[in-house]
């Protein structure tokens, strides 16, 4: 038992350098992956204004690079509490498809409306009654997930203007 456990211990450590090298070549990074939406004309400039506006730090956590890097996303803390600018309209809003509620679970933090979603490690929320849509995809590993939502409400508020 013991042969065999140093064995395995062997070609582990034997192909820790490959990995070293493949990571390297690869371009491996602890960088959370983040889709960047793609809005366009006046969405993009608000997307791109409250970029600028987002906060440092989110229920504690600290701010990160997305990669790809975009004006249109963020993030904080790992594993990353995710945000993307510009998204399309959510499909429990669109009428017709084939999880529309005509009443989704929604409330107000500090002037903003969000749209709040369970998913199955956490919660996504994203911004209602504004010109652009905002989404924030919170890990459950943050529970209560919506303590979050103060910290962004302002950025919103200023950069994405109210309206539909």
């Amino acid at each position: 038992m013991l042969g065999r456990v140093i064995r395995a211990r062997r070609r582990y450590l034997a192909a820790f350098p490959l990995l070293t090298v493949v990571c390297a070549v690869a371009g491996c990074s602890s960088a959370a992956q983040v889709a960047a939406p793609s809005p366009t004309d006046e969405a993009a400039q608000h997307c791109r204004a409250l970029h600028q506006d987002l906060p440092r730090t989110v229920d504690g956590l600290k701010r990160g690079t997305a990669e790809p890097v975009s004006d249109f996303t963020a993030i904080w803390g790992d594993p990353a509490v995710e945000l993307r600018c510009g998204v399309p309209k959510p499909e429990v809003l669109r009428h017709g498809s084939e999880h529309y509620n005509p009443n989704p679970d929604s409330a107000e933090v500090d002037g903003v409306q969000w749209l709040f979603e369970k998913q199955d490690d956490g919660y996504r929320f994203t911004t209602v009654l504004r010109k652009v849509y905002v989404e924030v995809t919170v890990p459950g590993k943050y529970a209560p997930e919506v303590n979050v939502l103060p910290d962004l409400s302002g950025a919103v508020q200023k950069a994405i203007p109210a309206g539909v």
